[in-house]
């Protein structure tokens, strides 16, 4: 069958008629070029011109719409929310791509701004391949995250809940696993004065962006494991989930979240070149121990230039070590010499910082703050130092309950929240699993619950959150629930 010439002509953001007729476009554009991969090898000239008339495609439809998401539910394909409509001279182009993205239990692509015809070539090589049937969306999202496609990102269809599908959990434990890992051959290697290649760094970032893109609802649940004996890097691995999550909220696109996972999991690199001693201290520093403890974003800094000898670093991200510390107004450390404002991704970077910091259990620090407590400080206390806004955002995406917190529902069963409630009205009422019944008997299987659920006769929520309280005091480690 032959592929409808491309549409010529500007097309306007809102234009319908120019979105459809874009979105066309860009779907026998997928097709030609998969089709074209299957016969012919890279260098073909068919190959070539396929891939670079896809790439105009998208390119012209991003341009013109700001944004492109296809979208593939129930045999119909949304491009940018629009439906389009399919007739005979179609079918067959759109039946193909949808069967494509089917196999692989794709439901949405998203493409940015820098996607060249290479990512597109991964992205069409990965798609066009069979797909691993114990875990078919799981699996290509996986080899997606560690190819070097930053600018495409895939989410699943509709019949997949990450909230309780094993897969999906086994998924986001084996890429934090991965990260926690490669935060400390970083870290142990720079205290050894030992040569860091980069390239482990970026592929662990890429697979947390993707979990975060893909899975959200597992990879925020195993930031409650807060590891004491390895806090260090599993400290770096929650900061660097949580800064991507708020990248995410805050509506950055692929290639920005991956720059800011860097930053974020690199934040605290230069406690590597501070004393052993001071790093494990069990009480208060002194004033002069303190002192030297302020000198670790400069020296993460420092690190981080040694290491662009090996592979590149972006500079924003290269800036978060140097100002995760600095406070709104500057009154944190390093003090600068010149005025000057924290950068976006350093502002984010020390509100997830902060969060984590204040929720795990440290050397110096045996009992952590409940996370409703925390956030209420980072919201109303200005000498702490966040940007009010960003802190907004965050407990936005947490809800006022964030993930690993246990509390005491009104029916006195005690419950742990595994996921923030979507929607904005009802950041209080997020999901919780049941673990203990109101006489206190552990619950085995633990039920999930929605507590946006009402009761059809009342019209009341069938529970309600009473208050949060201290896992300790009842001998629960909430990290059980996640793993």
């Amino acid at each position: 069958m032959s592929t409808p010439a491309t549409t010529t002509g500007a097309v306007h953001p809102g234009d319908e008629r120019g979105v459809q007729l874009r979105g066309r476009d860009l779907l026998f554009a997928m097709a030609a070029a998969m089709r074209a991969l299957q016969l012919y090898p890279l260098e073909n000239q068919a190959v070539v011109n396929a891939l670079a008339e896809l790439d105009a495609t998208a390119r012209a439809l991003m341009d013109q719409e700001g944004e492109l998401s296809v979208r593939y539910v129930g045999d119909f394909f949304f491009v940018n929310d629009l439906r389009l409509r399919i007739d005979l001279a179609s079918y067959a182009t759109f039946g193909l791509v949808g069967r494509a993205l089917q196999r692989h239990g794709i439901g949405t692509v998203e493409a940015f701004p820098g996607a060249g015809t290479a990512e597109w070539t991964a992205f069409l090589s990965l798609l066009m391949a069979e797909p691993n049937e114990a875990d078919r969306f799981g699996h290509f999202a996986e080899r997606l995250g560690w190819s070097a496609v930053l600018h495409l990102a895939v989410h699943p269809g509709q019949d997949r809940d990450p909230a309780t599908d094993e897969n999906a959990r086994q998924m986001a434990k084996r890429a934090y696993a991965q990260t926690v890992a490669v935060a400390r051959e970083t870290m142990s290697a720079l205290r050894m004065g030992k040569g860091v290649s980069i390239r482990p760094v970026k592929r662990a970032v890429q697979s947390i962006v993707d979990q975060v893109l893909t899975n959200e609802t597992s990879i925020f649940g195993l930031t409650t494991l807060r590891d004491y004996d390895e806090y260090t890097f599993t400290h770096s691995v929650n900061v660097c989930i949580f800064s991507v999550a708020l990248g995410k909220k805050l509506g950055f696109h692929k290639h920005q979240l991956y720059e800011l996972g860097l930053g974020a999991l690199l934040h605290d690199v230069g406690k590597a070149r501070m004393p052993w001693e001071l790093i494990n201290k069990s009480g208060p520093l002194t004033a002069e121990e303190f002192a030297v403890m302020q000198e670790h974003p400069t020296e993460g800094l420092l690190s981080l230039f040694a290491m662009r000898g090996l592979a590149e670093l972006p500079l924003r991200a290269m800036l978060v070590a140097y100002e995760h510390h600095m406070k709104i107004d500057q009154t944190g450390y390093p003090r600068s010499v010149r005025p000057r404002t924290p950068s976006l991704f350093g502002r984010i970077v020390a509100v997830a910082d902060g969060f984590d910091a204040a929720t795990s259990k440290r050397s110096y620090q045996a009992q952590p703050w409940p996370a409703d407590h925390v956030l209420r400080e980072m919201r109303d206390n200005a000498a702490r130092g966040f940007d009010p806004l960003i802190v907004k955002a965050f407990i936005s995406m947490t809800g006022i309950y964030p993930v690993g917190s246990l509390v005491i529902l009104d029916s006195y069963e005690l419950a742990v929240v595994v996921a923030a409630s979507t929607r904005p009205d009802a950041m209080h009422q997020p999901t919780v699993r049941i673990i203990h019944d109101s006489m206190g008997i552990p619950l085995d299987p633990a039920p999930l619950l929605d507590l946006t659920q009402v009761n059809p006769a009342t019209g009341e929520p069938l529970r309600s959150i009473i208050k949060t309280t201290d896992p300790e005091r009842y001998g629960i480690h909430v990290g059980d629930y996640f793993v």
